[in-house]
């Protein structure tokens, strides 16, 4: 089984042939016996780029994207979010801890100075709340279709009503219960890229596949997806987006926001003018037509060039 699955992964990789695995992977102990795994691209003296990943994503997703950015003198660190790739599987999930989790990066990385962050989608919701609990070690923010708007998503729950609040976490524990022994569906690698492609319908078949040999693993009857069947679409427990909105605002620091235009499913579907209103004073933005959720993947060249002057602006 090793030798069909080394070349079942080769093949499925040689048809992206710009990816690149990290040039450095290792394990970090979050807390409660949990590890997440973290990955790194680029010299270890480089000046450092911390980035986080979209829900139902996993560090690999980056595997053209963060090369780009070291071939241009950044070390960039990301890390597979609990319960997503190659990182423990918890007990409960909530966007808190995919925080705290960031933070315990953060502290890992061997730099006394603040340094630049990039997120995307729910990555980039991460990073506005890492910013705002920690601005003295965060130099700028740099946000990929992850920037939230006023119509939020469905699960917008009032804090205050407990009522509410009681029905969105018992209906929570009860997916839990039921989830905590399910396993995902296995298929072929090409069955699975597939699969994925109804959510992704942009990306290319073929870095879906290779997404499949990163994000995925071979078991005795399949492939099957890494991520926690517990995990739910969108923002886990309750979420408003009146509570990210204004620390959002309030940011004191230099912050780019670039979105695609065309809505797709895993997307926050943030139009250009919701952006612009809601963006720290002083922030640039770029809005990219013809492009979709995914704006790194689709446009890597492109995304890391804007990236990159913006980051040499003060850097």
């Amino acid at each position: 089984m090793t030798s069909e699955l080394d070349q079942e992964v080769i093949i499925a990789r040689s048809h992206v042939p710009a990816a690149h695995r990290p040039d450095r992977i290792r394990r970090l102990n979050v807390g409660g016996g949990l590890e997440v795994a973290v990955s790194e691209w680029g010299s270890e003296s480089a000046q450092p780029l911390l980035m986080a990943h979209g829900g139902f994503d996993f560090s690999g997703t980056f595997d053209v994207f963060a090369p780009l950015l070291a071939e241009a003198g950044l070390r960039v660190i990301s890390w597979d979010h609990r319960g997503h790739g190659d990182s423990d599987l918890a007990c409960m999930y909530s966007f808190d801890a995919d925080i705290r989790d960031a933070a315990l990066v953060l502290n890992s990385i061997d730099s006394n100075d603040s340094i630049p962050v990039l997120g995307h989608s729910k990555g980039g919701g991460i990073m506005n709340q890492l910013a705002d609990a920690l601005p003295h070690r965060i130099s700028a923010v740099i946000n990929l279709d992850g920037i939230p708007n006023e119509r939020g998503f469905s699960q917008k729950i009032d804090r205050t009503d407990i009522d509410a609040l009681n029905q969105e976490l018992s209906g929570y524990l009860d997916h839990r219960r039921k989830a905590s022994n399910l396993t995902r569906k296995p298929d072929t690698l090409a069955g699975l890229a597939q699969r994925r492609q109804t959510m992704n319908p942009r990306l290319a078949p073929e870095w879906l596949r290779y997404l499949v040999t990163v994000g995925a693993r071979k078991d005795s009857d399949g492939w099957r997806w890494k991520i926690d069947p517990a995990l739910r679409f969108g923002p886990t427990g309750a979420w408003n987006p009146q509570w990210a909105i204004p620390k959002l605002r309030g940011l004191q620091l230099p912050y780019l926001g670039i979105i695609g235009t065309v809505e797709e499913e895993m997307g926050w579907g943030t139009t250009p003018d919701e952006a612009l209103a809601i963006l720290p004073i002083g922030a640039e933005f770029h809005a990219l037509a013809e492009t979709g959720h995914f704006v790194h993947i689709e446009r890597p060249a492109e995304v890391s060039a804007i990236v990159l002057r913006f980051l040499g602006k003060f850097l």
